[in-house]
């Protein structure tokens, strides 16, 4: 249970505040009470959910880079955060492929400098670094990764997520380990999540922004690995792990120092080619798509998360069905298009995300 007693007036410092996952945890936390600081570089895409929310007006913005480690350890040690949620990162499959100088070592040196900043810093007790579904060596088997899979990744994206994973894992081992907790004080863990969808995502190359931007548009949105199966999901969904999983942290126990799964249920992990069928069938007049058939860089075609960890220990599983998630795009999307304010919208979809859980 996420519990508002436990957020409120908590020091809590995001990396990657700008993006669009870190504009609604942003917002979430902000509805908690917990004082936040965000640390990142501008927003990644224009229009931005972090400019559309105001979001600078609830949290303590920092322009910086994760690779500029003497800023970062001057920010962490002056701004004394308790919690500490890691989700910077050079986050897009083709983009790696075109710069993988910047993909390494945003998402790898960036994990070293953040992890080594806060071992320089006295009060942080909680920290979660936030990578992806990608990190594991695909083996493209129909059934779901575990946590204790092996890990990799064909492109250099996922195999900096696996990276970043490893160094993680070293630091805890080496400096954070849970056997000495009562000496420094820290529990650290990684969040693997899957392909999360929600209003107000602007990025390129990714489907769902894809699908909005060609509708919005008036034109045919264009498909190119119809046949590829994600474990799609709405932000909301791994956001509320990753708040229960910092709770636990923060709180000193032991067992939840590790790495943990969000995905969607098994009935949930779709084919982007069904997706944007659905899409289309539920925004109705003007959509329409087509299938590209010529040659594409090398994207995995299969792949699920098995979640039982998180559903065992953290009692956390996915409240909305994909139906349910992609309805909440298009009618925050089309509330968008009549001019309705983003952050209200936000609020709404957070507000009747949580009333089941949220003490």
């Amino acid at each position: 249970m996420i519990k508002k007693e436990f957020w409120n007036k908590k020091k809590v410092f995001i990396t990657g505040h700008t993006g669009f996952k870190g504009a609604w945890l942003s917002l979430w936390l902000s509805s908690l009470g917990a004082k936040l600081t965000g640390y990142a570089l501008n927003p990644p895409t224009t229009p931005s959910l972090h400019a559309l929310c105001k979001i600078d007006k609830i949290v303590t913005s920092i322009h910086g880079d994760v690779r500029d480690y003497s800023h970062l350890l001057t920010v962490l040690q002056k701004t004394k955060p308790e919690i500490v949620i890691h989700m910077a990162a050079q986050a897009l499959v083709l983009h790696s492929y075109e710069q993988p100088v910047e993909t390494y070592s945003t998402n790898v040196m960036g994990t070293v400098n953040l992890l080594e900043a806060i071992r320089n810093t006295k009060s942080v007790r909680a920290v979660l670094n936030v990578t992806t579904d990608k990190c594991y060596e695909n083996k493209e088997w129909i059934w779901g990764y575990r946590e204790n899979e092996s890990l990799g990744g064909y492109d250099p994206y996922s195999s900096s997520k696996a990276c970043s994973e490893m160094v993680t894992a070293s630091y805890r081992n080496s400096y954070f380990n849970p056997k000495d907790h009562k000496k420094h004080g820290v529990l650290i863990a990684t969040a693997r999540a899957g392909n999360v969808i929600g209003g107000g995502d602007w990025a390129e190359n990714r489907i769902i922004p894809d699908c909005v931007r060609a509708i919005l548009s008036n034109r045919k949105i264009t498909v190119r690995n119809p046949n590829s199966i994600r474990p799609w999901q709405h932000v909301l969904e791994p956001l509320a792990g990753y708040l229960n999983l910092t709770q636990k942290l923060y709180e000193g126990d032991l067992t939840f120092a590790g790495a943990w799964n969000f995905g969607p249920e098994d009935t949930d992990a779709k084919r982007i080619e069904w997706i944007v069928k659905t899409i289309c069938r539920s925004w109705g007049k003007g959509a329409a798509y087509s299938v590209i058939k010529s040659k594409q860089l090398h994207e995995a075609q299969h792949l699920k998360l098995d979640c039982s960890k998180a559903k065992k220990h953290l009692d956390w599983k996915p409240l909305w069905t994909l139906e349910k998630s992609l309805e909440s795009v298009i009618e925050w999307t089309k509330k968008y298009q009549e001019g309705h304010d983003p952050k209200t919208l936000c609020m709404k979809q957070i507000c009747e995300y949580s009333m089941n859980f949220t003490g």
